[in-house]
């Protein structure tokens, strides 16, 4: 047996020929796991097919579809959710943090964060009934064999025999997962999480959904992407894996890596002197501190602070969250190098009359050498974001090819505006330099925003992620960002132009960065706000 274990592939055949919609495989996996009130590792949901009196109700058992290419498991920074040879998609809470990072990354929404332990927990394929050879909880208590499991690789059983020889279908097979729960005889309304349109007033059956900007409101709110008459009757609520707390990290991170950015330009560009007090002392003094800011973002969002650790400890090195920890470890690195050679080396008291310092030859020497390293990890602080949420397979409004480069001009223009204030105090010169920064990566990123918008989207998930940021229950922080930015260009714009005075271009900066603090929150909050299941 223990050889042919590694060979043994788990699958799952859930025939909706013969599902009764009775739920008893829902309150079997709750007591045989102790699943808490409020989620659930499996559960049915009902679409109603047809107009009255020509309807039906259609089921669908609802669960984790134990991938083969699962990215739950790529994106997990710990290895707690994990893939056992033979197949299952397993999950190990004592080193799961709570990044939340699975459930961003799982197109079918089968992931949940435990209420009493506050860790990742979904469907597990009953791996410790497996195990002593018996069969999932599920499967013993389903009243007419609806729900069968086998060996995909045993060509005699039963659930080889359905997949190789009948008509099956997956959930979301665009997205290449490979799922290993197949439905036989499932109707398409209840596959696509998009066809059924949600109940008027949020009636559903049995249930009321909850309405607030935490949670993802099931069925389809304003069209229909199937060609039956379909009313999604009964789902579960979902929550939104990442709140306002991710959408602040990647503001502060913007500045953090943007203020680094362009003074190091303007110090290589010649229109700042390496002695100057904004390079010495501003620059790693503000992007330390939004980088502390944002670390401390990052610690709060988890479930388990106090694991935050193990991501350097035992990294799993497929995931960007992991990448991403050890970017900004590095430029922390960069950054506290900087601040200690100007703090060590400078060789007379400074005046706060004075813009420029004089610096032993050893401080500028590392200061130089320290922006050969320190610009190309300020640009992957920047970007890498742009790499977590690609893995976050289930957004489709994230898998935006153009979303690199576009968090490179959102961390200039955030760089630049945060720069503004210290410059018109300590070096003037530099304030022309810096309004042009502001007005360029402003208009690139407006640009930007409405190729975004306006353009086709290849998928009905995308184009409803961009209709909640534009038109839905993101619109108003959206539009505003969009004013204070339209705004803020605007007065830059007459500034160097001569229009208005250099002090009023100067203003330009706060409206520059709150309109891209809310233009990040609608961002990262609609692409969420799509439901999966």
């Amino acid at each position: 047996m223990t050889d042919q274990a590694p060979h043994i592939q788990w699958a799952k055949v859930i025939d909706h020929t013969r599902c009764i919609g009775c739920h008893a495989c829902t309150t079997a996996c709750k007591s045989e796991n102790e699943v808490p009130l409020s989620v659930t590792r499996t559960y049915v949901k009902h679409v109603d097919v047809g107009e009255f009196p020509q309807t039906r109700r259609a089921h669908q058992v609802t669960r984790c579809n134990q991938c083969a290419h699962a990215p739950c498991v790529t994106a997990c920074p710990t290895t707690a959710m994990f893939k056992r040879p033979d197949g299952i998609v397993d999950f190990d809470k004592s080193i799961c943090i709570g990044c939340k990072a699975c459930m961003a990354a799982c197109p079918y929404d089968a992931i949940f964060i435990n209420p009493e332990d506050h860790s990742a927990e979904k469907c597990n394929f009953c791996a410790h009934r497996i195990d002593v050879g018996l069969e999932p909880a599920c499967v013993v208590v389903c009243p007419t064999e609806a729900i069968l499991v086998g060996d995909m690789n045993d060509a005699e059983s039963k659930v080889a025999r359905i997949i190789n020889r009948e008509a099956v279908a997956v959930r979301r097979p665009e997205k290449e997962t490979l799922p290993k729960l197949f439905y036989k005889g499932a109707h398409q309304a209840t596959l696509d999480p998009l066809a059924a349109r949600r109940p008027e007033g949020g009636l559903f059956m049995w249930s009321e959904q909850l309405l607030s900007n935490d949670h993802v409101v099931s069925g389809n709110p304003n069209f229909n992407n199937s060609s039956a008459a379909a009313l999604l009757s009964y789902d579960v609520p979902h929550t939104i894996p990442w709140d306002w707390r991710v959408s602040l990290y990647t503001w502060t991170k913007g500045i953090c890596a943007g203020v680094y950015l362009v003074a190091a330009m303007l110090v290589l560009f010649g229109f700042m002197r390496s002695d100057s007090i904004l390079w010495l002392y501003v620059t790693p003094i503000v992007s330390g501190a939004f980088l502390g800011i944002t670390g401390g973002l990052l610690i709060w969002d988890l479930e388990h602070p106090e694991r935050f650790y193990l991501i350097f400890t035992r990294p799993q090195w497929k995931s960007w969250l992991v990448k991403g920890a050890f970017i900004i470890a590095g430029y922390s690195i960069v950054l506290l190098l900087h601040f200690m050679a100007s703090l060590l080396g400078r060789r007379i008291v400074p005046d706060p009359s004075m813009s420029e310092l004089l610096m032993a030859p050893w401080a500028t020497s590392l200061q130089s050498w320290l922006i050969v390293f320190g610009l190309p990890l300020a640009a992957l602080t920047a970007i890498y974001t742009a790499y977590l949420f690609a893995q976050a397979k289930a957004r489709d409004m994230w898998q935006n090819p153009l979303l690199p480069p576009h968090l490179f001009v959102q961390a200039m223009l955030l760089g630049s505006a945060a720069l503004l204030p210290f410059a018109a105090w300590y070096q003037a010169e530099i304030v022309t330099p810096l309004l042009w920064l502001l007005a360029i990566s402003t208009l690139v990123h407006l640009l930007m925003i409405w190729g975004e918008v306006s353009l086709t989207h290849p998928t009905a998930h995308a184009r409803l992620a961009i209709w909640e940021m534009v038109q839905g229950r993101y619109r108003s922080d959206f539009w505003m960002g969009i004013f204070l930015s339209v705004l803020g260009g605007a007065l830059t714009w007459l500034a160097l132009l001569g229009v208005v005075s250099i002090s009023i271009g100067i203003g330009s900066a706060p409206l520059a960065l709150m309109g891209m603090m809310l233009f990040e929150h609608a961002y990262v909050q609609a692409g969420q706000s799509v439901p999966l299941a």
